[in-house]
């Protein structure tokens, strides 16, 4: 029987594919060549007032390739992985690497830095598909359901949704390297919407996220957390314009995190482009800040982190890596490329999609918690507002100017009082991690990023 170029395409693994891409690019040209593969499944459901709302089911595979011509480079992608689509992604690439400019940092790292950690990182579980199509569909019912039934000013809801991917990487290069890794995840959430006794209405949610389904959180359990976010958000106003100590809630607080990795990113610092250039080895931070940047981590579980992997988006393997120690600046986190252009070593940060030049990606994030808890945090606060959401995209890494909507609870004597909303927060990165005044002890782990309670002086809430 003859086989079709296209059957023999889907025989080959992508193992073979990307190592074979790599030789033809070689034999074509090419003075290096690199790449990269991916494939996985999705499923996502949302159901609103018990009723499905949306679902989606996909596979996708696809593949790039990144080639060299001395300091010239060029990469293309396509998901036609026959032999014809991988010629003409092949021919496309050598065509564009003869007409791009060179660049003196340009080219894949030195051979002998490749590698991958070894044993079995616990990223990929095959039960996130272990429920059928209807069970996870009920599962979003459930979610919805369970914070719908939690209070009668709950009367709406934005849906209850179930998540679950698989996916898998493969990835070669001409200097010898072959790696491949799996990963999966599942979620859950539901997001209310509540009423008060004058029509007023208020939104919120909550989700769990896992890499296995034994480490979710119950649709129920989701549901009543949604709730009790949102019902707290009922009789909200805003405060007068003052300056007050701030307390951010965990899941807000990464996303300063979350903006320090931005500014300490080799792209922002090579191109001047941060208000940490120039600050290794500086105080930036109050005492006691750490942060980490680990692509190595297993959680308490045991299971890989969110942002855990084998090896980065060039195939050098993952490290763990100490951004700010103690509240100093220790390392900036470096591609291959942004070390060249500082003179510096690469922290094993490469993030790479199909295609494209390889950017600068965080593993698991996070600042390493204190002694205090949440409670004790909010009781030291005589007058102050506790941020549980945000709005916006008013960060400038460049000078450092922080200026986000936000939503929260008022601090009054300790405890929290009412609901606050329509008022903006602002200060400035440089000053906001040298006021950290708090630390909590909740550090936990709902992403990549993360970070505890934090407390922070001399911040701006601009409102009535």
């Amino acid at each position: 029987m003859v086989q079709t170029a296209t059957e023999k395409s889907t025989e080959m693994s992508l193992e073979e594919m990307t190592g074979d891409l790599v030789a033809q690019a070689m034999k074509a040209g090419a003075s290096d060549a690199e790449a990269v593969a991916y494939e996985g499944d999705e499923f996502s459901v949302t159901v609103r007032m018990g009723q499905v709302e949306t679902l989606t089911e996909s596979g996708s595979r696809a593949l790039g390739l990144r080639v060299f011509l001395g300091k010239r480079s060029a990469s293309v992608s396509t998901s036609d992985l026959t032999p014809d689509g991988l010629r003409q992604l092949r021919e496309g690439a050598m065509a564009l690497v003869r007409i791009t400019e060179e660049d003196s940092c340009a080219g894949l790292p030195e051979p002998g830095e490749f590698g991958a950690l070894p044993g079995n990182l616990h990223l990929y579980f095959e039960d996130v598909y272990s429920l059928p199509v209807a069970e996870r569909i009920e599962w979003a019912r459930r979610a919805e359901a369970a914070a719908l039934a939690a209070d009668a000013r709950i009367t709406n809801s934005n849906g209850g949704s179930f998540d679950a991917t698989t996916g898998r990487k493969v990835m070669a290069n001409s200097r010898g390297f072959l790696g491949s890794y799996r990963t999966s995840y599942a979620g859950v959430s539901a997001s209310p919407l509540a009423e008060d006794e004058n029509g007023a209405k208020q939104r919120d949610g909550w989700w769990s996220g896992a890499r296995r389904m034994m480490d979710l959180e119950s649709p129920e359990s989701v549901g009543k957390e949604a709730a009790r976010r949102t019902l707290r958000r009922l009789g909200a106003r805003r405060v007068t314009t003052q300056q007050v100590p701030i307390v951010f809630a965990p899941e807000v607080a990464r996303s300063l995190i979350g903006s320090l990795f931005e500014a300490a990113s080799g792209d922002a610092i090579w191109r001047s482009a941060s208000f940490l250039a120039g600050k290794l080895e500086e105080i930036i931070a109050a005492p006691g800040v750490t942060i980490i940047d680990d692509n190595t981590m297993l959680l308490p579980s045991g299971v890989g982190g969110f942002g855990t992997s084998p090896f980065d988006g060039e195939g050098l393997p993952s490290l763990r890596t100490t951004v700010v120690d103690n509240g100093v600046l220790r390392s900036y986190l470096l591609n291959t490329y942004a070390a060249r252009k500082l003179g510096m070593k690469s922290t094993h940060n490469a993030s790479r999609g199909l295609a494209g030049t390889p950017g600068i990606g965080c593993g698991n994030l996070y600042l390493e918690p204190g002694t205090r808890t949440p409670e004790q945090i909010l009781g030291e606060v005589k007058a102050g507002l506790y941020v549980t959401s945000l709005m916006g995209f008013g960060t400038n890494i460049v000078t450092g100017d922080y200026s986000r909507g936000a939503t929260g609870l008022w601090i009054e004597n300790g405890q929290l009082t009412h609901a606050v909303e329509e008022i903006t927060i602002a200060g400035n990165l440089t000053e906001m991690f040298r006021n950290i005044t708090a630390i909590g002890n909740d550090l936990e782990f709902r992403g990549a990023v993360a970070a505890p309670t934090l407390r922070i002086d001399g911040m701006t809430i601009a409102g009535a």
